[in-house]
């Protein structure tokens, strides 16, 4: 198997969900990432897992009111030094030979990650390919996350997931249990606390969970991987976060995640619990429409 990543294991032990790091990839002259690739995978992918869209964003852009570019998804892809637009191939693991680039890269990192957060599940990849100069709005995610910049370079704005000044407790249980969009409302007081991080061809950075970001493109069209995955620590919060949206809905103040450790095993189970009901009641409607 090809070694796609270069990784400091001291570094990524310190700062793996903690903090932002990079790491180096091989995956810039690679043949998946050639423009006629690209058209050819978002002819194959499902409609619904190819965006696209007129570039030119505000930082907090609402993406129900971003206009569309007036062009097809292969000519957004062949025309993108020129026409300012953006375009996002989602969930690209479809592809048999994309799904086997991302585990390749993955496998990698599990022997890095598995020791901190084990449970390696739900691999997922996205590429973004975007126009000069391009913003890609103030937003988080909630997977473990590595950007590889595959062509062209840009600058990554990012923000520590535990400032609560910057991300409060309440935004990141709507996140989780009141999704709407991606984007959020962004501040320019925000500014002066965010991490600013180069990302030139052949590096790659890595996202906390729920670490707020904003990306600048350089002056040249942009490729870029994005690999994430989560684990058993994700479900987990996951899980807490459900909990307290669920709690908040019936009169009750919950604690915040992790302040109260006593209160999220009871949280966790109230939710464990409900989930096994749910799959009770649900077999039994499939056996009585069977009988």
């Amino acid at each position: 198997m090809a070694r796609w990543l270069d990784v400091d294991p001291e570094v990524f032990r310190a700062h793996f969900n903690k903090k932002p790091f990079f790491i180096r990839h091989t995956l810039a002259n690679h043949p998946l990432f050639s423009l006629d690739r690209l058209v050819k995978l978002s002819q194959d992918l499902p409609p619904s897992y190819v965006e696209w869209r007129a570039g030119g964003l505000n930082v907090d852009q609402d993406p129900a009111l971003t206009p569309m570019n007036g062009l097809s998804a292969e000519e957004t892809l062949r025309q993108i030094s020129e026409n300012r637009s953006y375009l996002i191939l989602k969930w690209v693991e479809h592809d048999p030979e994309y799904r086997r680039l991302l585990d390749e890269c993955l496998d990698q990192l599990a022997e890095h990650s598995e020791p901190l957060y084990p449970g390696m599940w739900k691999r997922a990849a996205f590429i973004f390919i975007s126009s000069p100069n391009d913003t890609v709005p103030y937003h988080m995610d909630h997977e473990h996350n590595f950007l590889l910049q595959v062509r062209g370079h840009k600058v990554v704005r990012q923000w520590d997931p535990d400032d609560r000044f910057i991300l409060t407790d309440r935004e990141i249980e709507d996140h989780y249990a009141n999704f709407k969009h991606r984007n959020m409302r962004y501040r320019e007081e925000f500014g002066p606390t965010a991490w600013t991080l180069p990302l030139p061809t052949g590096q790659g950075l890595h996202f906390p969970v729920c670490a707020p970001h904003w990306i600048q493109n350089g002056d040249e069209a942009s490729i870029s991987f994005s690999i994430t995955f989560r684990s058993r620590w994700t479900r987990r919060r996951e899980l807490l976060y459900h909990a307290n949206a669920n709690l908040r809905k019936r009169g009750f103040k919950p604690s915040p995640v992790g302040e109260n450790p006593l209160e999220d095993i009871w949280k966790l189970s109230l939710m464990q619990t409900a989930s096994f009901v749910r799959r009770l009641a649900g077999k039994s409607q499939v056996e009585k429409r069977q009988y």
